[in-house]
């Protein structure tokens, strides 16, 4: 069948796709030739999502590592699956419940609720996967895995035991202590009334306030306060009856249990272990503080001193926890101030007791609620109003002049008034609150867009400092490699500074805690609720009898003995991560022992992105560990993020996202994966541009229309049963160069230089064969020429490498190619990838020849360039000296030289006359006289005056980089983009004095 004249990426995608599911490219050890295995686990995306730049990165390096492998004969397994993606997921099918005027999941109940979620998951599930075919992804989808799979209520078709894995592995860690509930500090989402992980938190930068109050010293106390500069001199000293601080949430002042200065502060040395009170609330309430000393205050920031709420500032639950200061929670799971718990005067008194140390802090403060009752049900940020309000009208905020440069633009000037004499006041004189206008990072949920809360609350956690050890090792015994090595850093960073992992969310979308409750708070961790109940008998006796409650426990006494229990089971689900963090094994079975998990684990290669390595990377190596002793893989290899041209993060707001499927649409799925693969140096982030896809694009047509002239010229109509073995010096060359290459593939892809593999085949494909091959091979294609037989037969053995070492790269345009130019046994996904070597195939005569020969053309090309000599004239040529391999090449490629480089003659010359260009060879020196055929003063005048405008934006630029101001408050994607420019520049620069030069030997 006779190639089209374009390839129709739009037509031809699909349809090649089809015929590989069909036919079973895909399937677990398809083509599997040796013993040995090739196994990837891929990043599950969430079940709900679309696919994006990061997931298509991420997916074209896997498939690559893939393909090569299934080509090379490995046993070779991509498992594909979906995350139930718990929050994200929940606010779908919530939103959707909302658009559509159906009742609330709190209305629904959870058992209803979670059936619309199946819904979902099955009206949706199958988005990302259509879409990572597209993009060719080769998964056996036969296998695809979803983390809820087997679950309560899940429908037909959503068998497996994924739910009972998860299941499992909790119960198991439990009762080996290694699981435990805890009430700690999390992130709180106040809109979704979840904890939520770091990975779920968007810290930005926006416009804050930072409040200045006074801590007025207890039983109106004075001391001496001096500000003293670096050689100990006297700046500043007053009598002070307080202490400031400084906040920028001062409606969390309400939960205060201290304030804390430096060890080495010597301004505040003789208030240590002294009272001060929290300037708001009840003036008969007032509560006292102790002031303390810690290391976390920074002495040379602010004042110093610190107030320290532990249950709402993470820094500030370390103090707490250190100093043993109670730890008061002001806020409900909605950010309103709490309005439940003890009233306030009686709260208050026990906070007091406590500061006094008359009462000891209990482990659990809950019913301790500070919160005043003019304050208790606001929201947050009205809270913040109020009591700025009123601590500021009591006369209790810091104050300074209303020129003070820390109040910001937008601070309001105090009004002008009279003395008390009469006379005018200056604007200097008067004094306003010492409220800082300044850029503040703060926290928001990534799908809630609400401010988060640090809360403290009821939670699960992993004790991870007792399984991080082998996760650690594994690493730096070279068990598991991280590449690039930059990224083990972070790694074993956030491992030797482990928190305990916070695994429990209050979603109903999940997992759910296998945890069941009596009426004496008694936990009962089990796999069903049959088992549950069985240890309820265990504990209280058979004669009791155990009811399943929902929300509450009870229990019902009769004659003095226990004879009914109602138990109720935690209602929180696992965190995603807790169950991702599974994924090698659960897809693979676990906890049976299938044949798929004997033969595919541990895993070959984890490819994912760096902003997850302790997220899933880390907590997977623990996991693993923890569940069956073993590494989840051999190699992690992270890569970097995917921008724009210019550097910066693609984002929504910045309108600079570029969506895989639309650029699928515009250039073909080759184009992008040819792209990315290109740009994917290791460690470096990528700057895309459709620009390079375009050019990619002309990439695939370069291919196929060397194809083109091959079909024209018969190359197609005898294809060789095997390797050719060529005479002529062009096709010897040429085989040497396709073994050249595919070593260079094999060791780039085996290093995972992914950048080195690409780039090697486009200068191969491109320059090699279709540029040079193709065009020096047309005069042996002449049906009189005595080499045509075996340059077809060559030819036609080359394009077919072409297309095999390209195919893991570029796919859809290899297999089309593949099986339009001849009638083909196999697939080209499953033709075995080649193993010559250029031991094997290079001929060091032919590739000196040729080598030869190409470096003459180019330099020649180069050089009438640079002159500005007219494309189409041909030039005589001299030549001084030859040596015997010189005279001989020449003599065997002189028609093609002289085609090629446009050359009318070669004369030989004792030296070259005036107006000559040297053109440098081994082993000859040749030369192009000029004179008389470009005007060489127009063409100097021409080049200076290029390179003086370049000369001045040369200058501008290094002024700019050179100048500290700029290096230092720039962001850093513009700085970038300078240096690029600068170097850009430069290259041009440094090319057009090459070409003066030139000029300059002219004469």
């Amino acid at each position: 069948m006779a190639l089209e004249k374009t390839f129709n990426a739009a037509e031809a995608e699909s349809r090649i796709y089809a015929d590989w599911e069909t036919k079973g490219a895909f399937k677990a050890g398809a083509n599997a030739q040796r013993d040995e295995h090739f196994s990837v686990m891929i990043p599950p995306p969430n079940v709900t999502g679309s696919l994006h730049m990061g997931h298509a990165f991420n997916n074209t390096l896997q498939d690559i590592l893939v393909r090569w492998h299934r080509m090379q004969g490995f046993d070779t397994l991509w498992q594909p699956g979906q995350d139930h993606a718990g929050i994200a997921t929940q606010m779908v099918v919530e939103r959707e419940l909302a658009a559509t005027g159906q009742p609330g999941r709190r209305e629904l109940g959870r058992e209803a609720f979670t059936a619309k979620v199946w819904e979902q998951k099955q009206k949706s599930g199958g988005t990302i996967i259509d879409q990572l075919r597209r993009l060719g992804a080769s998964c056996d989808w036969s296998r695809n895995a979803f983390t809820m799979s087997g679950a309560p209520g899940a429908p037909e078709g959503e068998e497996g035991n994924f739910h009972d894995a998860v299941i499992k592995v909790f119960v198991d860690m439990y009762n080996k202590g290694l699981i435990y509930r805890g009430k700690r500090l999390v992130n709180w989402d106040p809109h979704f009334e979840t904890a939520i992980s770091d990975l779920e938190v968007e810290s930005t930068e926006v416009d804050g306030h930072m409040w200045h109050f006074k801590y007025p010293l207890a039983g109106g106390e004075t001391y001496t306060y001096v500000e003293r500069d670096e050689d100990g001199n006297v700046l500043f000293e007053e009598e002070r009856d307080y202490i400031s601080i400084a906040t920028t949430r001062p409606e969390t002042m309400l939960g205060d249990g201290a304030v804390a200065v430096h060890p080495s502060d010597e301004r505040y040395a003789s208030i240590i272990g002294k009272l001060c009170e929290i300037p708001v609330g009840p003036k008969e309430q007032r509560r006292l503080i102790p002031i303390i000393t810690d290391e976390y205050p920074d002495k040379n920031f602010g004042s110093g001193a610190v107030k320290i709420t532990g249950a709402h500032d993470f820094n500030d639950y370390g103090v707490a926890k250190r100093n043993n200061i109670p730890l008061y929670a002001l806020m409900d799971t909605q950010g309103r101030m709490r309005a439940d718990g003890l009233p306030y005067d009686q709260a208050a008194a026990r906070a007091q007791a406590m500061a006094d140390g008359s009462e000891a802090a209990p482990e659990d403060a809950t019913e301790i609620n500070l919160v005043p009752e003019a304050y208790r049900g606001l929201d947050r940020f009205e809270a913040r109003k109020r009591v700025v309000e009123d601590v500021t009208a009591e006369g209790l905020a810091v104050m300074t002049e209303a020129t003070d440069p820390r109040l910001g633009r937008a601070a309001k000037k105090a009004p002008v008034e009279p003395g008390e004499g009469g006379e005018m006041r200056t604007e200097e004189d008067n004094l306003v609150p010492l409220v800082e206008a300044k850029k503040i990072m703060q926290p928001f949920g990534d799908r809630s867009k609400v401010v988060i809360e640090p809360m403290l609350t009821d939670q699960w956690f992993v004790a991870t400092d007792k399984i991080v050890q082998p996760a650690i090792d594994a690493v730096r015994s070279g068990e598991v490699t991280i590449l690039p090595e930059q990224d083990r850093k972070v790694y074993f960073h956030w491992l030797e500074n482990i928190e305990p992992w916070c695994i429990s969310r209050q979603l109903w979308w999940g997992h759910q805690i296998p945890v069941w409750f009596d009426h004496e708070g008694n936990e009962y961790c089990a796999s069903t609720s049959e088992e549950a109940v069985a240890q309820v008998k265990a504990r209280f006796g058979d004669h009791v009898e155990v009811e399943l409650r929902e929300g509450t426990s009870s229990y019902v006494e009769s004659g003095g003995k226990l004879v009914s229990v109602g138990i109720y089971r935690d209602p929180d689900v696992l965190d995603t991560w807790f169950s991702s963090g599974l994924w090698p094994i659960g897809t693979l079975g676990w906890p049976e022992q299938t044949a798929e998990l004997e033969k595919y684990f541990p895993t070959s290669v984890l490819v994912t992105g760096f902003d997850i390595i302790f997220f899933w990377v880390a907590r997977m190596m623990m996991m693993q560990y923890a569940v069956v002793d073993q590494k989840p893989f051999d190699t992690v290899y992270v890569h970097a993020l995917v921008r724009d041209e210019k550097g910066k993060k693609m984002s929504k707001s910045l309108g600079n996202v570029l969506d895989p499927l639309e650029l699928i649409d515009d250039y073909g799925a080759d184009a992008v994966r040819f792209t990315l693969t290109s740009m994917a140096a290791m460690g470096r982030d990528l700057k895309l541009s459709t620009q390079r896809i375009a050019g990619y694009r002309n990439f695939g047509t370069k291919l196929w229309n060397a194809h083109r002239f091959a079909e024209m010229n018969g190359v197609f109509e005898a294809m060789p049963a095997g390797m050719p073995q060529p005479t002529a010096t062009l096709n010897k060359w040429i085989v040497g160069e396709t073994a050249r290459v595919r070593e260079e593939v094999d060791a780039a892809l085996g290093n995972f230089r992914f950048n080195d593999a690409a780039n090697a085949l486009y200068a191969f494909v491109w320059g090699k064969v279709c540029d040079w091959y193709v065009e020096l091979s047309k005069p042996l294609l002449q049906d009189d020429a005595p080499e045509a037989e075996e340059t077809r037969a060559t030819m036609a053995w080359v394009l077919e490498q072409c297309l095999i070492l390209l195919h893991p790269i570029m796919p859809f345009i290899t297999e089309e190619l593949w099986q339009t130019t001849a009638k083909r046994e196999e697939l080209l996904a499953l033709t075995d990838w080649p193993a010559y070597t250029t031991a094997d195939l290079l001929d060091a005569d032919a590739d000196r020849e040729l080598n030869w020969v190409i470096g003459l053309i180019e330099s020649i090309r180069s050089a009438r360039q640079q002159m500005h000599v007219p494309a189409g004239l041909k030039v005589p040529m001299l030549v001084t000296d030859m040596d015997e391999a010189a005279q001989g090449a020449w003599d065997r490629n002189e028609v093609m030289i002289k085609r090629l480089a446009r050359v009318e003659s070669l004369e030989r010359s004792d030296s070259f006359p005036k107006g000559t260009v040297s053109i440098a060879a081994p082993g000859a020196s040749f030369g192009l006289p000029l004179a008389g055929l470009i005007d060489i003063d127009a063409e100097k005048a021409r080049l200076q005056k290029s390179l003086d405008k370049l000369g001045k934006e040369i200058g501008g630029l290094k002024g700019r980089l050179n100048n500290p101001k700029f290096a230092a408050s720039a962001p850093e994607e513009v700085v970038a983009e300078a240096q690029a420019n600068l170097a850009a520049r430069q290259e041009e620069a440094d090319q057009l004095q090459a070409a003066l030069d030139r000029l300059a030997e002219l004469g």
